[in-house]
Protein backbone atom coordinates (compact mmCIF):
# COMPACT_ATOMS: atom_id res chain seq x y z
CA UNK A 1 0.00 0.00 0.00
CA UNK A 2 1.31 3.56 -0.29
CA UNK A 3 0.66 6.74 0.98
CA UNK A 4 0.01 9.78 -0.43
CA UNK A 5 1.01 12.73 2.15
CA UNK A 6 -0.75 15.69 0.28
CA UNK A 7 -4.41 14.72 1.12
CA UNK A 8 -5.60 13.72 4.76
CA UNK A 9 -5.31 10.02 6.10
CA UNK A 10 -8.41 8.17 5.35
CA UNK A 11 -10.25 6.16 8.10
CA UNK A 12 -13.16 3.29 7.77
CA UNK A 13 -14.94 2.48 10.95
CA UNK A 14 -16.83 -1.08 10.92
CA UNK A 15 -19.20 -0.59 14.02
CA UNK A 16 -19.85 2.32 16.04
CA UNK A 17 -20.68 1.23 19.52
CA UNK A 18 -18.01 3.17 22.18
CA UNK A 19 -15.03 1.54 20.38
CA UNK A 20 -16.15 2.81 17.20
CA UNK A 21 -17.25 6.32 17.40
CA UNK A 22 -14.36 7.60 20.01
CA UNK A 23 -12.36 6.41 17.59
CA UNK A 24 -13.99 8.28 14.86
CA UNK A 25 -14.12 11.62 16.72
CA UNK A 26 -10.88 10.90 17.45
CA UNK A 27 -9.74 10.41 13.47
CA UNK A 28 -11.82 13.52 12.94
CA UNK A 29 -10.35 15.77 15.80
CA UNK A 30 -7.06 14.96 14.48
CA UNK A 31 -7.83 16.05 10.48
CA UNK A 32 -8.33 12.62 8.99
CA UNK A 33 -11.56 11.75 6.40
CA UNK A 34 -13.88 9.18 8.63
CA UNK A 35 -16.37 7.03 7.68
CA UNK A 36 -18.42 5.17 10.36
CA UNK A 37 -20.22 2.27 8.99
CA UNK A 38 -22.61 0.90 11.39
CA UNK A 39 -25.59 -1.81 11.01
CA UNK A 40 -27.84 -1.35 13.78
CA UNK A 41 -27.61 2.30 14.78
CA UNK A 42 -24.53 4.73 15.98
CA UNK A 43 -23.96 3.99 19.53
CA UNK A 44 -24.13 -0.41 18.90
CA UNK A 45 -25.36 -2.60 21.34
CA UNK A 46 -23.85 -0.66 23.96
CA UNK A 47 -25.96 2.20 23.56
CA UNK A 48 -29.51 0.44 22.45
CA UNK A 49 -29.48 -2.78 24.05
CA UNK A 50 -27.11 -3.39 26.26
CA UNK A 51 -25.11 -0.82 28.94
CA UNK A 52 -27.26 2.36 28.66
CA UNK A 53 -30.82 0.14 28.99
CA UNK A 54 -29.82 -2.17 31.80
CA UNK A 55 -28.09 0.66 33.71
CA UNK A 56 -31.15 2.68 33.30
CA UNK A 57 -33.50 -0.51 34.54
CA UNK A 58 -30.59 -0.65 37.52
CA UNK A 59 -31.75 2.71 38.51
CA UNK A 60 -35.66 2.38 38.18
CA UNK A 61 -34.78 -0.39 40.74
CA UNK A 62 -32.72 1.45 43.03
CA UNK A 63 -35.44 4.39 43.11
CA UNK A 64 -37.70 1.66 44.00
CA UNK A 65 -35.88 0.16 47.00
CA UNK A 66 -35.46 3.85 48.02
CA UNK A 67 -38.80 4.21 48.52
CA UNK A 68 -38.78 0.84 50.28
CA UNK A 69 -36.07 1.43 52.28
CA UNK A 70 -37.31 4.93 53.67
CA UNK A 71 -39.08 4.18 56.37
CA UNK A 72 -36.29 3.49 58.36
CA UNK A 73 -35.50 6.90 57.77
CA UNK A 74 -38.88 7.87 59.39
CA UNK A 75 -40.37 8.54 56.26
CA UNK A 76 -43.90 7.58 55.51
CA UNK A 77 -46.15 7.24 52.97
CA UNK A 78 -50.35 7.66 53.51
CA UNK A 79 -53.24 7.98 51.43
CA UNK A 80 -56.86 8.73 52.94
CA UNK A 81 -59.41 6.60 52.62
CA UNK A 82 -63.03 6.95 51.92
CA UNK A 83 -63.58 7.09 56.14
CA UNK A 84 -60.53 9.61 56.51
CA UNK A 85 -58.34 6.72 58.33
CA UNK A 86 -54.64 7.03 56.59
CA UNK A 87 -54.33 3.70 54.10
CA UNK A 88 -50.37 2.84 53.34
CA UNK A 89 -49.74 2.86 49.68
CA UNK A 90 -48.20 -0.11 48.07
CA UNK A 91 -45.38 0.48 45.73
CA UNK A 92 -45.78 -0.62 42.13
CA UNK A 93 -43.73 -0.58 39.16
CA UNK A 94 -45.08 -0.43 35.48
CA UNK A 95 -42.95 -2.17 33.84
CA UNK A 96 -44.43 -1.32 30.39
CA UNK A 97 -43.66 2.39 30.97
CA UNK A 98 -40.19 2.01 32.56
CA UNK A 99 -39.26 -0.13 29.91
CA UNK A 100 -40.95 2.65 27.04
CA UNK A 101 -38.71 5.05 28.61
CA UNK A 102 -35.38 2.98 28.70
CA UNK A 103 -35.77 2.54 24.73
CA UNK A 104 -36.47 6.11 24.40
CA UNK A 105 -33.47 7.61 26.82
CA UNK A 106 -31.56 5.12 24.51
CA UNK A 107 -32.92 5.93 21.56
CA UNK A 108 -32.12 9.47 22.26
CA UNK A 109 -28.42 8.44 23.43
CA UNK A 110 -27.55 6.98 20.20
CA UNK A 111 -29.27 10.41 18.20
CA UNK A 112 -26.89 12.55 20.28
CA UNK A 113 -23.78 10.82 19.81
CA UNK A 114 -24.42 10.64 15.49
CA UNK A 115 -25.30 14.59 15.95
CA UNK A 116 -21.71 14.56 17.59
CA UNK A 117 -20.57 12.86 15.17
CA UNK A 118 -21.96 14.71 12.15
CA UNK A 119 -20.67 18.20 13.73
CA UNK A 120 -17.25 16.46 14.07
CA UNK A 121 -17.14 15.81 10.30
CA UNK A 122 -17.64 12.17 10.19
CA UNK A 123 -19.74 10.18 7.63
CA UNK A 124 -21.88 7.63 8.45
CA UNK A 125 -23.39 4.53 6.59
CA UNK A 126 -25.64 2.71 7.41
CA UNK A 127 -25.41 -0.65 6.17
CA UNK A 128 -23.22 -3.95 7.21
CA UNK A 129 -19.06 -3.74 6.00
CA UNK A 130 -17.06 -6.50 5.33
CA UNK A 131 -13.29 -6.00 4.67
CA UNK A 132 -12.29 -6.41 0.52
CA UNK A 133 -8.59 -7.44 1.98
CA UNK A 134 -6.30 -4.66 3.50
CA UNK A 135 -7.56 -1.89 1.14
CA UNK A 136 -11.21 -1.38 1.29
CA UNK A 137 -14.70 -1.90 2.60
CA UNK A 138 -17.57 -2.92 1.10
CA UNK A 139 -20.35 -1.62 2.46
CA UNK A 140 -24.01 -3.54 1.62
CA UNK A 141 -26.85 -0.85 1.82
CA UNK A 142 -30.40 -0.68 0.78
CA UNK A 143 -33.43 -2.89 2.69
CA UNK A 144 -32.22 -6.23 1.46
CA UNK A 145 -28.45 -5.16 1.06
CA UNK A 146 -28.51 -6.10 -2.26
CA UNK A 147 -26.63 -2.00 -2.63
CA UNK A 148 -23.16 -1.98 -2.35
CA UNK A 149 -20.64 1.00 -1.57
CA UNK A 150 -16.83 0.09 -1.50
CA UNK A 151 -14.41 2.35 0.93
CA UNK A 152 -11.33 2.06 0.02
CA UNK A 153 -8.97 3.98 3.46
CA UNK A 154 -5.78 3.83 4.73
CA UNK A 155 -6.53 2.65 8.06
CA UNK A 156 -9.46 0.13 9.89
CA UNK A 157 -11.06 -0.04 12.97
CA UNK A 158 -13.37 -3.29 13.39
CA UNK A 159 -15.74 -2.77 16.35
CA UNK A 160 -18.44 -4.96 15.99
CA UNK A 161 -18.98 -5.85 19.66
CA UNK A 162 -20.65 -8.94 20.74
CA UNK A 163 -23.53 -11.15 21.43
CA UNK A 164 -25.04 -13.09 23.98
CA UNK A 165 -24.00 -16.75 24.12
CA UNK A 166 -26.50 -19.18 23.55
CA UNK A 167 -26.81 -22.66 25.23
CA UNK A 168 -28.15 -25.70 22.90
CA UNK A 169 -30.67 -26.75 25.05
CA UNK A 170 -31.60 -23.12 26.03
CA UNK A 171 -32.15 -21.29 23.32
CA UNK A 172 -33.47 -17.89 23.70
CA UNK A 173 -37.30 -17.50 22.48
CA UNK A 174 -37.79 -13.76 23.48
CA UNK A 175 -40.99 -15.08 25.53
CA UNK A 176 -40.27 -16.71 28.84
CA UNK A 177 -36.38 -17.83 28.22
CA UNK A 178 -34.58 -14.19 27.19
CA UNK A 179 -31.42 -12.61 26.60
CA UNK A 180 -30.37 -9.58 28.35
CA UNK A 181 -31.53 -8.10 24.80
CA UNK A 182 -34.76 -8.97 25.38
CA UNK A 183 -36.31 -8.11 28.47
CA UNK A 184 -36.98 -4.87 27.60
CA UNK A 185 -40.31 -6.36 25.38
CA UNK A 186 -41.74 -7.78 29.51
CA UNK A 187 -45.34 -6.07 29.96
CA UNK A 188 -44.66 -6.94 33.45
CA UNK A 189 -41.72 -7.49 36.37
CA UNK A 190 -41.92 -11.45 36.03
CA UNK A 191 -43.40 -12.97 39.02
CA UNK A 192 -40.42 -15.60 39.68
CA UNK A 193 -36.97 -15.02 37.45
CA UNK A 194 -34.94 -17.41 37.05
CA UNK A 195 -31.11 -16.22 36.40
CA UNK A 196 -28.56 -18.23 34.63
CA UNK A 197 -25.06 -17.13 35.57
CA UNK A 198 -23.81 -15.40 38.26
CA UNK A 199 -21.21 -12.79 36.28
CA UNK A 200 -21.87 -9.52 36.06
CA UNK A 201 -24.89 -9.15 33.75
CA UNK A 202 -26.48 -11.81 35.89
CA UNK A 203 -25.83 -10.29 39.25
CA UNK A 204 -26.73 -6.75 37.86
CA UNK A 205 -30.33 -8.36 36.36
CA UNK A 206 -30.73 -10.61 39.39
CA UNK A 207 -30.39 -7.57 41.65
CA UNK A 208 -32.22 -4.63 39.61
CA UNK A 209 -35.42 -7.34 39.36
CA UNK A 210 -35.44 -8.54 43.11
CA UNK A 211 -35.76 -4.97 43.91
CA UNK A 212 -38.13 -4.33 41.52
CA UNK A 213 -40.52 -6.66 43.43
CA UNK A 214 -39.49 -10.13 41.17
CA UNK A 215 -39.01 -13.58 43.29
CA UNK A 216 -35.72 -14.00 41.98
CA UNK A 217 -33.40 -17.48 41.91
CA UNK A 218 -29.41 -17.50 40.82
CA UNK A 219 -28.01 -20.37 39.55
CA UNK A 220 -24.78 -19.98 39.60
CA UNK A 221 -21.74 -22.82 38.50
CA UNK A 222 -19.37 -21.40 41.01
CA UNK A 223 -19.26 -21.18 44.48
CA UNK A 224 -19.63 -17.36 44.85
CA UNK A 225 -21.24 -14.81 42.96
CA UNK A 226 -19.26 -12.79 41.02
CA UNK A 227 -16.58 -15.49 40.75
CA UNK A 228 -13.21 -13.83 39.65
CA UNK A 229 -14.00 -10.51 41.87
CA UNK A 230 -12.75 -9.06 44.84
CA UNK A 231 -13.83 -12.12 47.58
CA UNK A 232 -14.76 -9.77 50.48
CA UNK A 233 -17.46 -7.67 47.79
CA UNK A 234 -18.92 -10.95 46.42
CA UNK A 235 -19.95 -11.70 50.29
CA UNK A 236 -21.22 -8.31 51.13
CA UNK A 237 -23.34 -8.99 47.69
CA UNK A 238 -24.72 -12.41 48.67
CA UNK A 239 -25.13 -11.27 52.16
CA UNK A 240 -27.89 -8.44 50.55
CA UNK A 241 -29.23 -10.95 47.96
CA UNK A 242 -30.23 -13.54 50.44
CA UNK A 243 -31.47 -10.58 52.75
CA UNK A 244 -33.87 -8.97 50.13
CA UNK A 245 -35.34 -13.02 49.58
CA UNK A 246 -33.04 -13.91 46.49
CA UNK A 247 -32.06 -18.41 46.34
CA UNK A 248 -28.44 -18.02 45.44
CA UNK A 249 -27.82 -22.15 43.78
CA UNK A 250 -24.32 -22.35 43.79
CA UNK A 251 -21.93 -24.97 42.28
CA UNK A 252 -24.84 -25.75 39.74
CA UNK A 253 -25.27 -26.02 36.30
CA UNK A 254 -28.13 -25.02 33.59
CA UNK A 255 -28.45 -28.34 31.69
CA UNK A 256 -31.58 -27.52 29.99
CA UNK A 257 -34.66 -24.44 29.94
CA UNK A 258 -37.92 -25.56 29.00
CA UNK A 259 -40.58 -23.10 27.97
CA UNK A 260 -43.90 -24.39 29.50
CA UNK A 261 -46.53 -21.83 28.13
CA UNK A 262 -47.50 -20.83 31.96
CA UNK A 263 -43.57 -20.64 32.91
CA UNK A 264 -40.35 -22.40 32.42
CA UNK A 265 -38.14 -25.55 34.28
CA UNK A 266 -34.39 -25.08 34.86
CA UNK A 267 -32.76 -28.94 34.72
CA UNK A 268 -30.13 -28.69 36.42
CA UNK A 269 -26.77 -31.11 36.14
CA UNK A 270 -27.39 -32.93 38.99
CA UNK A 271 -31.00 -33.54 37.47
CA UNK A 272 -32.74 -31.33 40.09
CA UNK A 273 -34.93 -28.83 38.51
CA UNK A 274 -36.30 -24.91 39.07
CA UNK A 275 -39.30 -23.78 38.21
CA UNK A 276 -40.11 -20.16 37.66
CA UNK A 277 -42.13 -17.70 35.55
CA UNK A 278 -39.33 -16.20 33.44
CA UNK A 279 -35.51 -17.37 32.60
CA UNK A 280 -32.75 -15.02 32.30
CA UNK A 281 -29.56 -16.89 30.27
CA UNK A 282 -26.58 -14.71 31.31
CA UNK A 283 -24.07 -17.09 30.18
CA UNK A 284 -21.07 -15.00 28.14
CA UNK A 285 -21.12 -13.56 25.15
CA UNK A 286 -19.66 -14.14 21.51
CA UNK A 287 -17.94 -11.64 19.70
CA UNK A 288 -19.49 -10.58 16.32
CA UNK A 289 -16.73 -11.18 13.76
CA UNK A 290 -18.45 -13.61 11.12
CA UNK A 291 -18.54 -12.69 7.74
CA UNK A 292 -16.41 -9.53 8.20
CA UNK A 293 -13.59 -10.51 5.45
CA UNK A 294 -10.94 -10.99 8.45
CA UNK A 295 -9.81 -14.23 7.95
CA UNK A 296 -9.07 -13.44 3.87
CA UNK A 297 -7.16 -10.07 5.11
CA UNK A 298 -4.98 -12.00 7.04
CA UNK A 299 -6.37 -10.86 10.51
CA UNK A 300 -5.61 -13.50 13.41
CA UNK A 301 -8.64 -14.51 15.24
CA UNK A 302 -8.24 -16.52 18.54
CA UNK A 303 -10.27 -20.14 18.55
CA UNK A 304 -13.51 -18.45 20.43
CA UNK A 305 -13.58 -15.88 17.30
CA UNK A 306 -12.14 -12.83 18.96
CA UNK A 307 -9.19 -10.72 17.45
CA UNK A 308 -6.15 -10.76 18.72
CA UNK A 309 -4.89 -7.38 19.00
CA UNK A 310 -1.82 -5.77 21.13
CA UNK A 311 -2.00 -2.91 23.39
CA UNK A 312 -2.84 -0.34 21.16
CA UNK A 313 -5.79 -2.71 19.24
CA UNK A 314 -3.40 -3.58 16.12
CA UNK A 315 -3.95 -6.51 14.65
CA UNK A 316 -1.68 -9.01 12.80
CA UNK A 317 -2.45 -6.68 9.74
CA UNK A 318 -0.57 -3.54 10.26
CA UNK A 319 -2.93 -1.21 9.14
CA UNK A 320 -5.89 -3.04 10.73
CA UNK A 321 -7.24 -2.54 14.11
CA UNK A 322 -9.70 -3.56 16.38
CA UNK A 323 -11.40 -2.23 19.68
CA UNK A 324 -14.04 -3.46 21.94
CA UNK A 325 -15.82 -6.97 23.07
CA UNK A 326 -14.98 -7.98 19.74
CA UNK A 327 -10.95 -8.14 21.02
CA UNK A 328 -9.34 -9.98 23.26
CA UNK A 329 -8.98 -7.65 25.63
CA UNK A 330 -11.31 -6.59 28.29
CA UNK A 331 -14.86 -6.63 27.37
CA UNK A 332 -15.87 -3.09 29.22
CA UNK A 333 -17.34 0.07 27.42
CA UNK A 334 -15.13 2.20 28.74
CA UNK A 335 -11.82 -0.39 27.73
CA UNK A 336 -13.61 0.32 23.97
CA UNK A 337 -13.48 3.88 24.34
CA UNK A 338 -9.87 4.61 25.38
CA UNK A 339 -8.38 2.03 22.73
CA UNK A 340 -10.42 3.05 20.01
CA UNK A 341 -8.88 6.73 20.58
CA UNK A 342 -5.71 4.82 21.32
CA UNK A 343 -5.75 2.96 18.19
CA UNK A 344 -6.48 6.12 16.01
CA UNK A 345 -3.57 8.14 17.52
CA UNK A 346 -1.24 5.07 16.73
CA UNK A 347 -2.25 4.93 13.38
CA UNK A 348 -1.56 8.83 12.91
CA UNK A 349 1.70 8.77 14.35
CA UNK A 350 -0.01 11.03 17.87
CA UNK A 351 1.57 9.64 21.09
CA UNK A 352 -0.07 7.09 23.26
CA UNK A 353 -0.38 4.81 26.00
CA UNK A 354 -0.41 1.40 25.31
CA UNK A 355 -3.69 -0.95 27.10
CA UNK A 356 -3.18 -1.77 30.99
CA UNK A 357 -5.06 -3.85 32.56
CA UNK A 358 -3.87 -2.43 35.93
CA UNK A 359 -5.27 1.60 35.31
CA UNK A 360 -8.84 0.30 34.15
CA UNK A 361 -11.33 1.35 36.68
CA UNK A 362 -14.26 -0.74 36.56
CA UNK A 363 -17.82 -1.37 38.12
CA UNK A 364 -20.74 -3.85 38.36
CA UNK A 365 -24.03 -2.34 38.87
CA UNK A 366 -25.53 -4.01 41.49
CA UNK A 367 -27.12 -2.54 44.66
CA UNK A 368 -24.58 -1.93 46.76
CA UNK A 369 -22.29 -1.62 43.75
CA UNK A 370 -18.84 -2.69 43.24
CA UNK A 371 -15.72 -0.81 42.01
CA UNK A 372 -12.02 -1.83 41.59
CA UNK A 373 -9.49 -0.91 40.00
CA UNK A 374 -5.73 -2.07 39.68
CA UNK A 375 -3.68 -4.73 41.21
CA UNK A 376 -5.60 -7.08 44.06
CA UNK A 377 -5.22 -8.53 47.32
CA UNK A 378 -4.02 -11.71 45.63
CA UNK A 379 -0.93 -10.24 43.95
CA UNK A 380 0.59 -9.39 47.18
CA UNK A 381 0.26 -6.13 48.95
CA UNK A 382 -0.36 -4.38 52.33
CA UNK A 383 -4.13 -3.74 52.58
CA UNK A 384 -6.53 -1.67 54.58
CA UNK A 385 -10.22 -2.43 54.62
CA UNK A 386 -12.70 -0.16 56.41
CA UNK A 387 -16.69 -1.03 56.91
CA UNK A 388 -18.79 1.77 55.28
CA UNK A 389 -21.16 1.73 58.76
CA UNK A 390 -18.08 3.77 60.27
CA UNK A 391 -18.42 6.33 58.02
CA UNK A 392 -20.70 9.20 59.10
CA UNK A 393 -22.43 10.01 56.10
CA UNK A 394 -23.45 6.47 55.62
CA UNK A 395 -24.91 6.28 58.55
CA UNK A 396 -27.31 9.24 57.91
CA UNK A 397 -28.07 7.90 54.75
CA UNK A 398 -29.08 4.23 56.48
CA UNK A 399 -26.44 2.53 54.62
CA UNK A 400 -25.02 -0.36 56.28
CA UNK A 401 -23.59 -2.59 54.15
CA UNK A 402 -19.90 -1.89 52.20
CA UNK A 403 -16.61 -0.89 52.62
CA UNK A 404 -13.66 0.73 50.71
CA UNK A 405 -10.25 -1.61 50.72
CA UNK A 406 -7.02 -0.09 49.91
CA UNK A 407 -3.89 -1.71 48.54
CA UNK A 408 -0.62 -0.33 48.93
CA UNK A 409 3.41 -1.38 47.88
CA UNK A 410 4.40 -2.17 51.60
CA UNK A 411 7.93 -0.62 51.00
CA UNK A 412 7.26 2.41 49.57
CA UNK A 413 3.35 2.95 50.14
CA UNK A 414 2.49 3.69 46.32
CA UNK A 415 -1.48 3.02 45.86
CA UNK A 416 -1.61 0.11 43.58
CA UNK A 417 -5.48 -0.91 43.58
CA UNK A 418 -8.80 -0.13 45.74
CA UNK A 419 -12.18 -1.86 46.17
CA UNK A 420 -15.54 0.04 46.47
CA UNK A 421 -18.45 -1.56 47.52
CA UNK A 422 -20.88 0.96 48.15
CA UNK A 423 -23.73 3.37 46.58
CA UNK A 424 -22.41 5.05 43.92
CA UNK A 425 -19.03 3.34 44.02
CA UNK A 426 -18.70 3.99 39.80
CA UNK A 427 -18.54 7.61 41.12
CA UNK A 428 -15.82 6.80 44.16
CA UNK A 429 -13.80 4.83 42.76
CA UNK A 430 -12.46 7.28 40.83
CA UNK A 431 -9.76 9.27 43.06
CA UNK A 432 -8.11 5.80 43.75
CA UNK A 433 -8.10 5.48 40.04
CA UNK A 434 -6.05 8.89 39.99
CA UNK A 435 -3.94 7.55 43.02
CA UNK A 436 -3.37 4.43 40.34
CA UNK A 437 -2.58 6.12 37.44
CA UNK A 438 -0.28 8.47 39.10
CA UNK A 439 1.56 6.26 41.32
CA UNK A 440 0.60 8.06 44.86
CA UNK A 441 1.27 6.91 47.86
CA UNK A 442 -1.49 6.28 50.69
CA UNK A 443 -0.14 9.67 52.60
CA UNK A 444 -0.50 11.81 49.63
CA UNK A 445 -4.62 10.34 49.53
CA UNK A 446 -4.45 11.27 52.84
CA UNK A 447 -3.45 14.73 53.05
CA UNK A 448 -6.20 15.24 50.27
CA UNK A 449 -9.30 17.27 51.93
CA UNK A 450 -12.47 15.45 51.58
CA UNK A 451 -15.69 17.35 52.52
CA UNK A 452 -17.24 16.16 55.15
CA UNK A 453 -19.55 14.14 56.16
CA UNK A 454 -18.82 12.18 52.52
CA UNK A 455 -18.80 8.63 51.59
CA UNK A 456 -14.80 9.81 50.13
CA UNK A 457 -13.49 10.13 53.64
CA UNK A 458 -14.08 6.72 53.75
CA UNK A 459 -10.98 6.59 51.28
CA UNK A 460 -8.69 9.13 52.95
CA UNK A 461 -9.18 7.50 56.30
CA UNK A 462 -8.14 4.35 54.71
CA UNK A 463 -5.22 5.68 53.31
CA UNK A 464 -4.44 7.49 56.84
CA UNK A 465 -5.32 4.05 58.41
CA UNK A 466 -1.91 3.00 56.60
CA UNK A 467 0.40 5.33 57.36
CA UNK A 468 3.62 3.86 58.56
CA UNK A 469 2.19 1.24 59.92
CA UNK A 470 3.35 -2.39 58.56
CA UNK A 471 -0.29 -3.73 56.86
CA UNK A 472 1.34 -7.31 56.16
CA UNK A 473 -1.56 -10.12 56.54
CA UNK A 474 -3.79 -7.37 58.01
CA UNK A 475 -7.04 -6.93 55.75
Amino acid sequence: MTFDFERKQRIAIIGGGPGGYEAAIAGAQLGAEVTLIESTGVGGSAILTDVVPSKTLIATADAARSIGDAGDLGVQFYARGENGKPLKPEVAINLLAVNKRILALAGQQSEDIREQLLEAGVKVISGHGRLEGDEAVVVSTGPKGTDFDRIEADTFVISVGASPRELPNARPDGDRILTWKQLYDLESVPEHLVVVGSGVTGAEFASAYMNLGSQVTLVSSRDQVLPGEDPDAAKVLEKVFRRGGMKLLAKSRAEKVVNTGEGVIVTLSDGSTVEGSHCLMAVGAVPNTKDLGLETAGVQLADSGHIMVNKVGRTSVPNIYAVGDCTNLVPLASVAGMLGRTAVFHAMGDAVIPFSERRIASNIFTSPEIATVGWTQEEGAAVYKLPLEANARAKMMGVKDGFVKLFAREASGTVIGGVVVAPKASELIFPIAIAVERRLTVDQVGRVFAAYPSLTTSITDAARAMHGVDLRGRS
